[in-house]
């Protein structure tokens, strides 16, 4: 059985004309449904990583991406009160040995062969209960959605370096009304 190839670094860094050449990221699917166990969630968003965050990846450097849902009621007379709050970590990292890719979800882990097929598989989630059903009492409810690149559980000295670089800033964000 053939071993697949290596990813081939990248030479030199992004420039504006290759960051400007990646799809705009989007969330392209957000659904929420109740059920009798409460309320479940499903997204899809569209990304692709800039140049220099795939080097990162196949140099080492683990990813966290991190979906945020929050559950709100509201209210005339005050802030919109939060109902539940849901959150989901992934890491992705590159395994230089076996040269696969490996997605971990708290401790469930899953290798793939190519990146394309591991990005598949934290873009999205289709079934995500992110609320008991007591807390869906009365009406007026909303989800509040955010999925994320978070540079803030990466090695110390890297979060340094990265301070304003716009490659490494990947947030969307969405609110979706609950009928």
């Amino acid at each position: 059985m053939a071993q697949p190839a290596p990813p081939t670094p990248h030479a030199g860094t992004a420039t504006a004309a290759s960051a400007a050449a990646l799809p705009t990221p989007e969330i392209s699917q957000l659904e929420a449904s109740r059920v009798e166990d409460g309320l479940l969630l499903g997204f899809a968003v569209n990304f692709e990583l800039p140049r220099s965050v795939e080097d990162a990846l196949h140099k080492g450097v683990p990813l966290y991406f991190v979906a945020e849902a929050e559950l709100l009621r509201d209210r005339w007379y005050w802030r919109d009160k939060r109902v539940a709050r849901a959150e989901r970590t992934w890491r992705l990292a590159f395994q230089p040995l076996s040269r696969r890719y490996r997605v971990s979800f708290g401790g469930l882990n899953q290798n793939f062969d190519s990146l394309p097929d591991a990005l598949a598989a934290i873009r999205r989630l289709p079934n995500w209960r992110i609320a008991d059903a007591g807390t869906l009492e009365g009406t007026g409810h909303y989800v509040e959605f955010s999925y994320r690149l978070d540079t803030n559980l990466m090695p110390r000295p890297l979060q340094i370096g990265l301070g304003g670089q716009a490659e490494w800033t990947l947030r969307l964000e969405k609110t979706l009304r609950i009928d």
